[in-house]
């Protein structure tokens, strides 16, 4: 698929659901324009580049299959995306990362503190808003998963540099730092739209594999896109000692393992992380870590079956697509 296709197909899943998008970028606008003026700047440096806005669209697609308040489960997409936001200041701020899509990173125009700070308010503002539906179900998996995140973050930092990393703990570093927030975007659009219990879980199903699948596919192209593509060097997982599924499928031979655990050992040494990464860039390698991915993809249009039929399913079939073939 050309470019240009992929970027009309990622605009094509949002079109049920645009307008309420909108409502939801506005509500975000107007939340950095009340407040302290240096807060409000930081705000608005962190706004005024949005996202893709998948997490939010997840949830508002998942709400459309019965009639509710609309402003309820726009006010839950409003928070799912500022906990997507606040988790990306804080990992921007623990990572020492300059840019942020193409643009500078709060931390790195006014220090460590003020990013901090920033990113805790807009944790608490997405936790409000979510208080703010009154579904005690959908506010207590809202905190699991500020827990999840924060845990992913920490399990990730604790294994950094070891070679003796495990498929296990891969997939529940990335479940916890991923797909916890996508399996809470798509199952509360649901629950809080009044669906049944079935098709709660379904949405629930399909937003862990999906984020699942989103993840992987990520973790992939840090080997297999370009730097243009991916906005960082080829590699760099590897380079910041983090092991991800095409490096662990590497590491099943000996002259992977020997190549990345070289690597972690001299982490300075760029020949050898070179070397490693040729290694995992072997088209066997990244064929079978493509098919990982797709594994997840599968399982969630399966779960879209106890679905009824209508442009905002067809639209959560499309984003599926869009994540396996997808380019940052």
């Amino acid at each position: 698929m050309s470019e240009k296709q992929n970027r009309a197909q990622s605009e094509s899943f949002y079109e049920p659901v645009r307008e309420r998008l909108a409502r939801v970028s506005a509500s975000l606008r107007e939340m950095a324009e009340k407040k302290h003026p240096f807060l409000a700047h930081l705000l608005d440096h962190t706004f005024s580049t949005p996202g893709k806005n998948i997490r939010p669209a997840i949830t508002l697609l998942g709400s459309n299959f019965h009639s509710h308040d609309e402003r309820i489960t726009e006010k839950m997409a409003t928070g799912v995306e500022l906990l997507h936001i606040a988790s990306l200041i804080h990992d921007d701020t623990v990572d020492e990362s300059s840019l942020r899509r193409g643009k500078l990173t709060i931390s790195s125009v006014w220090g460590p503190k003020a990013a901090v700070l920033a990113g805790d308010y807009i944790f608490a503002a997405s936790a409000t808003l979510v208080c703010d539906t009154g579904n005690i179900r959908v506010i207590r998996r809202f905190a699991e998963t500020i827990m999840e995140l924060s845990s992913g973050e920490l399990q990730e930092m604790s294994e950094t540099y070891s070679p003796d990393q495990t498929m296990e703990g891969y997939l529940e570093r990335i479940y916890n730092k991923t797909a916890s927030l996508f399996t809470t975007a798509a199952e509360s659009g649901a629950v809080l739209s009044g669906a049944s219990e079935a098709r709660a879980e379904a949405m629930r199903r399909y937003g862990y594999n999906l984020g699942m699948a989103f993840q992987v596919v990520d973790d992939i192209l840090d080997f297999d896109g370009t730097e243009e593509e991916i906005g960082k060097p080829i590699g760099s997982d590897l380079a910041n000692g983090v092991i991800t599924l095409p490096t662990l499928i590497a590491m099943k031979g000996k002259a992977g393992r020997d190549a990345v655990t070289r690597t972690l050992t001299h982490p300075d040494e760029e020949e050898l992380l070179q070397e490693a990464v040729r290694v995992i860039q072997d088209e066997a390698i990244l064929r079978e870590s493509y098919e990982f991915a797709n594994g997840y993809c599968k399982k969630a249009l399966e779960s879209l079956a106890a679905l009824p039929s209508s442009p905002s399913r067809d639209s959560l079939e499309e984003l599926v697509s869009h994540v396996k073939v997808r380019r940052n």
